[in-house]
């Protein structure tokens, strides 16, 4: 047996090593000495994606759900075709991996018209990246991924890049040049002192509130302890689900119904814990907060960025909030006048909700219906996904119903890919448009390859909603560009293989969402909006501009 392996044979097993199960990207030419040895060794599933974009997304599901995400894709364009996708990751604090290849070692940055060469192309990998690298030597190839596996999951998570020049992919190495694998760094444990100040405060007070985000994913047990003590709970888009919808003190995610916001103004404390605080979700940070406000957050840069915080708190999340809610030891702070208060009001913000979406909040009934309660549901920026995906369907636990942070669309079916396949045994189903879906209707055909649990909702409104409601109250109805020629998807999807529906009527919502999520394999479910009705998306609530 011989003591030495290429360099793409070292990258494969160091991912063994980390317990990779799935990588997703498309073969090249400066990227087949990895490829290649991940074939021959047959350890890792790879899942062909039909565009680089897809690729580095279903990496992103995967990473959400089962710890580090792969993607491998070409240099130059290849690499080019995933940013977006990286600043999704990005936004989304995912553990991700994205290994891209580069020119031969000779020819970087000598602007010499290589194949697929690109101007600065680590610059570019860098301005969408947490970290990106560039491998100058075969020895330091496995050395920089382990590197670069412990930055994309050290956190704040998020995803980091490798380039790896060609020669160097095919050089020889010896097997010494493998090593063990290596841990996230530790944050300090927060002291003792600074646990009990925080319980001190909490239990001061007499109606306290909890802002919870996508740091705070971790934390569904402590939250509960807390919210069973007395405290209210309103989450992130991204955090939902950490404390049940069903819960008597959950405010969902409803922070811009006038109802909720009543709430808050009767808080006298609140904890934010591993939430940026967004935009969308605040106003543009118009939006009141109880005060004091205690930011919690292991990213000391995330202090003050949106709101200024009366107290801080660095640390992990989960061993701050558990310890927090340990002290409580099941005692209870009630309210009951306040407790009928928080049901009332998120009563009426769902009312709202079914309201502004009409006929569709049937839609969003059959779909709860219909899914497993271990179901996930995965959504696109699209007018359905912006008014009842996004806070009235069911969020039972955290990631069952997850989105683009960064707001763009067309990342729904790669989403659903990667999150399908990083959860064999759970039914997904992702919820695109019409408008969204084409940015990625390749993606049909590793969906339908791949033979995943997976029904894809497409709701077709023959253009873009989200815009159209935007024009609507912000430029005086003025209505441009929103218009698109869109196919059959049904027609579509039968041409790739896939079980297809079609629903035109709202009285087939039960009986198709039924039969097509009970279905086994992949399909696609067609709504056609133009028959059933217009669901009008109210815009933003503030002015972008």
């Amino acid at each position: 047996m011989s003591d030495k392996i290429t360099v793409g044979e070292a990258i494969a097993r160091t991912l063994e090593q980390y317990k990779v199960s799935a990588i997703y990207g498309i073969i090249s030419i400066h990227n087949l000495p990895i490829a290649d040895a991940i074939g021959q060794r047959n350890q890792i599933h790879f899942v062909p994606a039909r565009g680089e974009a897809g690729a580095v997304t279903m990496a992103d599901a995967h990473s959400r759900f089962a710890g580090l995400g792969v993607a491998l894709t070409s240099t130059g364009a290849g690499a080019g075709n995933a940013v977006g996708s990286m600043i999704e990751a990005l936004n989304a604090g995912s553990p991700m991996l994205h290994i891209t290849g580069q020119v031969e070692k000779a020819y970087l940055d000598a602007d010499a018209g290589f194949i697929h060469e690109t101007k600065d192309q680590l610059g570019f990998l860098r301005a969408c990246s947490k970290r990106a690298y560039r491998v100058n030597s075969p020895e330091q190839a496995i050395p920089i991924l382990h590197r670069a596996i412990q930055e994309a999951q050290t956190p704040p998570c998020g995803p980091v890049a490798i380039e790896i020049p060609i020669d160097i992919q095919n050089t020889l190495v010896p097997l010494s040049v493998l090593s063990n694998t290596v841990e996230p760094a530790v944050y300090p444990v927060v002291a003792d002192q600074v646990i009990e100040k925080l319980y001190q405060r909490l239990s001061a007070a007499k109606r306290p509130t909890m802002w919870i985000g996508g740091g705070a994913l971790a934390c569904s047990k402590a939250v509960r302890q807390l919210a069973d003590a007395g405290v209210a709970v309103i989450s992130s888009t991204h955090g939902r689900g950490i404390l049940p919808d069903s819960h008597p003190r959950s405010l969902r995610a409803f922070h811009n119904s006038p109802s909720i916001e009543a709430i808050l103004e009767q808080s006298d404390l609140m904890l934010v814990v591993g939430s940026r605080l967004r935009s969308n979700e605040t106003r543009t940070w118009s939006l009141k907060l109880p005060h004091p406000l205690i930011q919690i957050d292991i990213d000391p840069s995330a202090i003050n960025r949106n709101y200024v915080a009366d107290e801080v708190v660095i640390g992990d999340s989960q061993d701050i909030l558990q310890a927090l809610a340990d002290k409580f030891s099941g005692s209870k702070k009630s309210d009951p006048l306040w407790d009928v208060q928080i049901a009332e009001a998120v009563k009426q913000a769902d009312a709202g909700l079914r309201q502004q979406s009409g006929k569709y909040a049937g839609l969003n009934d059959a779909l709860e219906k219909a899914l497993p309660a271990n179901g996930l549901f995965v959504r696109d920026i699209t007018v359905s996904g912006s008014v009842w995906g996004s806070r009235l369907f069911r969020a039972h636990a955290p990631l069952e119903n997850i989105h683009s942070l960064a707001g763009a669309i067309g990342l729904g079916l790669a989403m659903s890919i990667g999150t399908a396949v990083a959860n064999p045994k759970r039914k997904v189903v992702g919820l695109v448009g019409d408008g969204g879906l084409a940015l990625g209707i390749g993606e049909l055909a590793t969906m339908a390859q791949e033979k995943l649990n997976l029904t894809l909702l497409v709701m077709n409104d023959g253009g873009y909603g989200v815009m159209r409601g935007i024009q609507d109250k912000y430029f005086d109805g003025r209505q441009y560009y929103n218009q698109l020629h869109t196919p059959s998807f049904t027609m579509v999807a039968e041409a790739m293989g896939l079980k297809s529906w079609l629903i035109d009527s709202a009285d087939r919502f039960e009986s198709v969402l039924a039969e097509a999520i009970s279905y086994p394999g992949p399909s696609v479910v067609e709504v056609d909006m133009k028959s059933i009705g217009t669901l009008t998306f109210a815009g933003p609530p503030q002015k972008l501009y």
